[in-house]
């Protein structure tokens, strides 16, 4: 039973962070639409930084569930946030 909480919070922690992804995208891109603006994202080298901004949600799915007394679903948003971590430095050095 808890492996399926924290199955669930990764779950909410990754949609989490495309969905701050798609509007840190919305808010500081420069494209006529979000595919432009992920192209000049990355031309830019700024890809890697919207991609931390856009874990931002994550924080409040995070305190959610601690305060709702979720923790194993907090756990996995916690996950998700390490391999969102992860992704963004293999994408940055790479």
């Amino acid at each position: 039973m808890k492996n399926k909480e924290v199955i669930i919070g990764i779950i909410i922690g990754l949609i989490a962070s495309v969905i701050g992804l798609t509007l840190s995208l919305l808010f500081f891109g420069t494209g006529e639409s979000l595919k432009d603006s992920l192209n000049i994202s990355r031309a830019q080298g700024v890809f890697t930084k919207l991609v931390s901004i856009g874990a931002l949600l994550n924080l409040g799915a995070f305190f959610l569930f601690i305060n709702t007394n979720k923790e194993s679903r907090a756990k996995g948003v916690l996950i998700a946030t390490i391999i969102v971590a992860l992704i963004t430095i293999i994408i940055r050095f790479t």
